[in-house]
């Protein structure tokens, strides 16, 4: 580690010159020779650094889900040109020339910071010996020596001897439980930190092996960081904790602010969306504005996500515009209501017995609506077609004249007698057209 520190010895000056700038400040409120004023020096430096890599970062992100989209096309290119691996890196080439994709550009971030991650380590190394390093001279190199973080020596490491641990000040026990403690924490946010990455802002719905290798490295990582903090000094690892710990918040802001498409970050970001929309009427901010442009452009390749979150516009009323505004639209509401409302009342599924003895009750009644109708038509056309025979033609003469006599008042309406041909009558009337007897049957 020593024989590496010094290949970036050349950067070691600037590192030492800024960490005695911000221990200057940090000396006149906490004291010249506290483990505050040191340790708040390096975790300053550390932000420093971080602030000058976020165009790194941001072109990480880019660049990493420009992988992700275009793992499909790379897994058919592996698999046309297997037999052909010239063609086939001359063809992932070509790829990642036409989309602007670099392979390295996810790893930009952790190269840029590697120059003053081992010019720390130097610097450190250089305090733990009592020597003169950069601008540090031997005054601040001795100050240096006293500070203690929590009873352990920000020059002391986890494999150090008790001797060496002794001319620091410090017991062996402090040492190694603070390292060990520390060591733990940065292996955990750098876990943290890869699955936060994994289980959020990738999109599940292609299985592609970029997502098999990111979840090997969300193990292999922090055990490495594990095995190699046993050799850092505690302010490398107040170094290297802080910069998990940013890359951590930093990460959560960008998946909760703009997710990778597909992902479940992007889900519960639409979800927030939607509700912000549906109670202020209204797309608010740029970004957001932006985002809705983009989905909008997308039409027929919208993703779950985009259609659940345009389905929901729709039923709050809404229409998304291509400018990324949205417009209160009468007929959309109107439409999920008649929608709602047909869905509403849709009767229940029958069963199969049901069904059965359904279709059996309209055969019965279909079978009985057709016989009753050629009796009907019978009894019609038989009282239609009845002659009048000759004791009905006198019954009704004999009505006649006794209304006749009553009118002019000579005498009181009698009853009639019923004769034999008005009962033949009524029988005429209940039995329908008589059979003439046969001449052989007697009167």
């Amino acid at each position: 580690m020593d024989t590496i520190a010094s290949l970036f010895s050349f950067i070691t000056t600037p590192v030492s010159w800024v960490i005695v700038q911000f221990h200057t400040v940090y000396g006149a409120i906490f004291g010249p020779d506290t483990g505050w004023a040191w340790g708040l020096s390096i975790v300053s430096l550390v932000v420093l650094i971080r602030i000058c890599l976020i165009p790194l970062f941001v072109k990480q992100i880019k660049s990493t889900r420009n992988m992700q989209a275009l793992q499909p096309k790379m897994k058919a290119i592996q698999e046309r040109y297997k037999s052909d691996k010239q063609r086939q890196s001359e063809e992932m080439m070509k790829l990642y020339k036409e989309t602007g994709t670099n392979p390295l550009s996810s790893c930009l971030p952790i190269l840029a910071q590697s120059p003053f991650f081992f010019a720390l380590y130097h610097v450190l190394s250089s305090i733990a010996s009592g020597k003169e390093i950069g601008v540090l001279n031997q005054q601040l190199v001795d100050s240096a020596r006293q500070a203690h973080i929590f009873g352990a020596p920000i020059a002391s490491k986890f494999m150090d001897s008790p001797e060496a641990v002794a001319a620091l000040g410090a017991s062996l026990t402090d040492v190694r439980i603070v390292t060990a403690i520390m060591i733990v924490m940065m292996s955990a946010s750098q876990f943290f930190t890869q699955r936060q990455l994994m289980m959020k802002n990738v999109d599940l719905s292609v299985k592609t092996p970029y997502m098999q290798q990111q979840k090997m490295l969300m193990y292999i990582f922090p055990l490495i960081f594990a095995v190699m903090g046993i050799n850092f000094p505690v302010g490398v690892l107040v170094y290297w904790l802080t910069t998990n710990v940013w890359t951590m918040g930093q990460q959560m802001y960008v998946i909760n602010q703009n997710p990778t498409p597909g992902s479940k970050a992007q889900d519960s970001y639409l979800q927030r969306l939607l509700k912000n929309v549906t109670t202020h009427g209204e797309v608010r901010g740029r970004r957001r504005k932006n985002i809705v442009k983009v989905i909008v452009a997308k039409g027929s390749d919208r993703n779950e996500n985009e259609r659940r979150f345009f389905t929901g516009l729709s039923k709050a009323g809404f229409a998304a515009q291509a400018d990324g505004t949205v417009i209160k639209s009468d007929t959309i509401v109107a439409e999920a209501e008649g929608g709602a409302a047909a869905k509403r009342q849709q009767p229940k599924r029958q069963t199969k017995a049901q069904r059965q003895a359904a279709a059996v009750q309209q055969a019965a009644a279909k079978d009985a609506e057709e016989s009753s109708e050629p009796a009907a038509e019978q009894a019609t056309t038989s009282l239609e077609k009845k002659p009048q025979g000759p004791a009905e033609a006198g019954a009704e003469d004999e009505t006649k004249d006794e209304a006749k006599d009553q009118a002019q008042g000579d005498k009181p309406a009698r009853p009639r007698a019923n004769s034999g041909g008005s009962r033949q009558g009524k029988s005429g009337q209940r039995k329908g057209q008589q059979r003439p007897k046969h001449p052989s049957s007697k009167k």
